[in-house]
């Protein structure tokens, strides 16, 4: 059977995986009456949540005597850690773009990738029933971002299909509106090479994804890069550096079938397969035969750029609603997502209380913390702060390629608000449809907690995409909250009596009957600084009577925070404590006096 690797790089929500979904159903993979889920290829919970691909997956499918085999790639530069890896896994790419959207940022960041390769790419405009396509604009968009991305004469000369991959059609007409996916099935097989490699040559195999499965242990996948493996065979791992870090056997391999894993007895060169059977190897380890000492070159990852602090949760109502509280608990969690995600790098603290979690931005962090309060920790987590570095003209930041796309009459407020956070405008058109398309180079530090107020800014109409554009010179100071906090005086129950006055002072965000304790963040203060307050203070008790009755007290519903909301709105000195319940924010030293002395040691320094 002969054979074809492919990915599949999209933007957010361009539609990738409801395509993948529908070259499932045609190719057979689905029988027609098996109930499958909208979006299989979303398995993760996170990802069906959000809307997102946050893991990359292979996946097979069989045409006319052809294995395909898929890679859904995340579209988010957050996870661009998976993309790369991935790439060296196949021969072709599927470059998917909105006939409305077109190329955007991380389209960019991920082709770059795949042209640098030398894969040759495939492009499917898909979404061409939406009543504001702009198919040809869109083509010529991604004509200009080959070339700007240095694509070769034979990249250039890329095949192109119009799709609906929710109707689940292709053609290379524009204007079809019906149809199945047919030609691009073919178009898979006629342009994407099969792969180039000695079967012949001893076995080797590069490490792409890592994860575990309680009875085989640790499960890594990639592609036979050359030769053969079979069931029990001697194999050893290399780092990059060509030294032998185990020995062992291939006790279990297996190869994809459709979104499931299938025990096979060998695999040959340009299979993408998963192998048990090693227990230290990890990701761009190469596995190979015993008679191999040659590493397979890996592709560089791009170094991280936001770091944040995760501690062990010291609030006096630490343990109530967690199970996992320990910091041996939190360290053996984040040094396992470590191994199997490049991207992040942990560093235990000097107090053995907290570490360091280095990664590519808010989102894949985020998403992080989420997924570690669903497993029952409980954690205390600090403001992002991005990672600098020493360059040849003295201190350098992180900057990112910031893409809005926004209503005309926005235009001007995203543009103040930018120009503030030290953005520098570098293009600026109308995109049709009474929409603007803004680009800016801005400093990553400038970006952290602004996606909030961008989407209040537009009302909820404006898109913003971000990509890591360079290391650049430090721009100095950029204002942040502007704001104070309401903090709790002591220890008790929030009570309306209390909290109807304070509802004056500024925004609450805590409601009646809710735990509070010394030093918690309880609102936001409609003044510059920080106010201690009492929520918990009760009505005296007297015994005159009202001569009419006490007025009820009407709150407004507090402003509960998300994760991402709460992470992004924090100050230096506070935290947002994270338990599988709830989501509080606090100020880091939780005693008056303590908070006072650092302050001042701040200043003095």
């Amino acid at each position: 059977m002969s054979l074809r690797n492919i990915a599949i790089i999209a933007h957010v929500d361009h539609g990738k995986t409801t395509l993948v979904d529908q070259l499932f159903r045609q190719s057979g993979t689905f029988r027609d009456n098996q109930r499958v889920e909208e979006r299989a290829m979303d398995s993760n919970d996170l990802e069906k949540e959000r809307g997102i691909t946050i893991l990359a997956k292979p996946t097979s499918i069989e045409w006319e005597g052809t294995r395909i085999n898929i890679v859904d790639t995340p579209g988010h530069a957050d996870f661009g850690g998976e993309v790369e890896r991935i790439l060296s896994m196949v021969d072709g790419v599927i470059l998917l773009v909105d006939s409305s959207e077109g190329a955007m940022p991380q389209t960019k960041f991920v082709t770059g990738k795949a042209l640098a390769l030398g894969l040759k790419p495939i492009v499917v405009v898909n979404k061409i029933d939406r009543p504001d396509e702009r198919t040809q604009e869109v083509l010529d968009e991604v004509f200009d971002l080959f070339v700007s991305l240095e694509a070769t004469d034979e990249q250039l000369d890329f095949p192109v299909l119009f799709a609906s991959g929710r109707n689940g059609y292709a053609s290379e007409d524009p204007q079809a509106r019906s149809g199945t996916l047919t030609p691009m099935f073919q178009k898979i097989v006629d342009h994407v090479p099969p792969p180039a490699l000695d079967v012949d040559a001893p076995f080797t195999f590069l490490v792409t994804l890592l994860d575990r499965d309680n009875f085989l242990g640790r499960i890594l996948t990639g592609r036979v890069t050359s030769g053969t493996v079979k069931v029990n065979q001697p194999i050893h791992a290399l780092d990059m550096d060509g030294k032998v870090i185990e020995t062992g056997r291939a006790s279990k391999i297996m190869s994809f079938r459709g979104l499931d894993r299938v025990p096979v007895e060998e695999a040959r060169a340009g299979d993408i397969i998963s192998l048990a059977g090693l227990a230290v190897a990890t990701v761009a380890n190469t596995i190979c035969d015993t008679s191999v000492t040659v590493p397979i070159q890996a592709q560089p990852i791009d170094p991280p750029t936001l770091s944040m602090r995760f501690a062990v949760n010291d609030s006096p109502m630490a343990g109530r609603e967690g199970t996992k509280v320990t910091s041996r608990m939190i360290r053996d969690r984040l040094e396992r997502e470590a191994e199997s995600n490049v991207a992040i790098k942990v560093t235990e603290s000097e107090d053995k209380d907290s570490f360091e979690v280095a990664g590519r931005g808010e989102l894949q962090l985020g998403v992080l913390i989420e997924t570690m309060r669903r497993e029952g920790f409980e954690l205390g987590i600090s403001r992002p702060r991005v990672l600098f570095k020493d360059g040849e003209n003295g201190l350098e930041e992180p900057y990112e390629t910031v893409v809005i796309d926004v209503d005309d009459e926005y235009s001007g407020t995203v543009v103040d608000k930018m120009a503030i956070r030290k953005a520098e405008l570098t293009d600026m058109r109308p995109s049709g449809g009474g929409k603007t398309r803004i680009t800016f180079s801005a400093p990553s530090r400038g970006l952290i907690g602004y996606h909030g107020e961008f989407l209040s800014d537009t009302r909820g109409t404006g898109i913003m995409n971000r990509l890591f554009e360079k290391y650049g010179p430090h721009k100095g100071k950029i204002e942040g909250r502007k704001n104070g906090v309401l903090i709790s005086n002591g220890a008790g129950e929030a009570n309306a009596y209390a909290l109807g006055p304070l509802e004056e002072r500024g925004v609450l965000m805590v409601g009646v009957g809710e735990a509070l304790y010394e030093g918690m963040i309880v609102g936001e203060n409609a003044k510059p600084e920080d106010l201690e307050v009492n929520p918990m203070k009760s009505k005296a008790l007297t015994n005159f009577r009202a001569s009419g009755k006490d007025d009820a007290v009407r709150l407004s519903p507090p402003k509960k925070l998300t994760l991402e909301q709460a992470i992004a709105y924090i100050d230096d000195d506070e935290m947002v404590e994270v338990t599988p319940k709830s989501i509080r924010l606090r100020k880091r030293y939780l005693d008056p006096n303590e908070r006072k002395r650092m302050s001042r040691a701040k200043a003095a320094a």
